[in-house]
């Protein structure tokens, strides 16, 4: 009978540091892309062509969830003992 007081986890803890990075870097993408809007009322505003929201946002969640994918398969190399 196996030992209950034993839990195995999925990931190992350096998987799920990087897992904790990486939507960190997402959740920064989708606030830096985030902003007010032109509307009938206030007119247009220029500010939704603005780099940060059009190129930087994007590119910084793209890479959070490229490197989401990464932090997912990615396993440690085991230590040879000599």
């Amino acid at each position: 009978m196996a030992d209950s007081s034993q839990t195995y986890s999925l990931f190992p803890r350096r998987n799920l540091l990087m897992m904790a990075g990486c939507v960190a870097l997402i959740i920064i993408g989708f606030l830096l892309m985030s902003g007010g809007s032109s509307s009938v009322e206030t007119g247009f505003n220029p500010d939704i062509f603005s780099t940060r929201r059009i190129v930087v946002g994007p590119a910084i969640a793209f890479l959070g969830f490229l490197l989401m994918a990464f932090s997912i398969i990615w396993t440690p190399r085991r230590r040879k003992s000599k």
